[in-house]
Parts: C-alpha cells; sequence; structure tokens
C-alpha cells in the first residue's frame, strides 16, 4: 500500500505550506524588480484582457525574475490588493514550462473602474 505522510492531504497545513513559501519569495525578491511587477500587473489589469506572468515580459513592462517562484508573491499580493482576480487555467505560453498549467488573471471591475475614474481625473487637471 503506498505510503502517505502525516497531514500530507490537509488542505489547512497545504494553504500554510503556500503562505510561508511566498513569503520566503517574497523576502528574497529585489525591490526593485518587485515594484516594476507589480506596476506591470496593474497596467495589465487596467487593459481588462486576461493575462498570465509571460505577457507582462512579451509586452516589455517587466523582465524575467531571478527566479520564476517569484511571480506567485507578486500575483497574490495584486489579487489581495483588489487589483487583479482569478480567471481561468490555461496552458502557460512558455516554451520553457511545457506547456504547464497557470492560472490566467484578469484586473477586477472595481480596480479597472477605480483606474479609469483616477485617470480621467488626471486629465482635467492638466
Amino acid at each position: 500500500m503506498p505510503f502517505t505522510p502525516d497531514g500530507a492531504l490537509d488542505p489547512t497545513l497545504g494553504e500554510h505550506a503556500k503562505q510561508a513559501g511566498m513569503a520566503q519569495a517574497e523576502a528574497a525578491t529585489d525591490p526593485d524588480w518587485a515594484a516594476t511587477c507589480d506596476e506591470a500587473i496593474e497596467e495589465m489589469a487596467r487593459r481588462g484582457q486576461p493575462f498570465q506572468a509571460s505577457d507582462l515580459v512579451r509586452a516589455g513592462l517587466v523582465g524575467e525574475p531571478d527566479d520564476h517562484h517569484r511571480w506567485g508573491a507578486r500575483f497574490g499580493l495584486a489579487a489581495r490588493r483588489g487589483v487583479i482576480e482569478h480567471h481561468h487555467a490555461d496552458k502557460s505560453g512558455r516554451a520553457t514550462s511545457r506547456r504547464s498549467l497557470l492560472n490566467t488573471w484578469i484586473g477586477t471591475d472595481t480596480y479597472r473602474q477605480q483606474a479609469a475614474r483616477a485617470e480621467a481625473g488626471e486629465g482635467r487637471a492638466a
């Protein structure tokens, strides 16, 4: 019979491990890259089209991080801030990922509306 370690199937422990890993990735992330990545996510969110991390790079909004695990913390933070939400799962657009299944994101309606109002306000002030 296959061996399953204690707690291996516990969703609470899985969530804890995810949060710990994201915190570790965040602590090791270059702050300049993180800020540029956050701006790139916000830009793509304003566009209202579904996107993945590779789309940020393809659009020239941010370069690749030193470790691909850095992406998760940035997307997680943007989701918690209400900038983006999960849209669907799709195959990666990266050749190096062998078309693995990834989350695809989209800007939230609330964020897009707030961004449009802020942009309109800036246009009047000019």
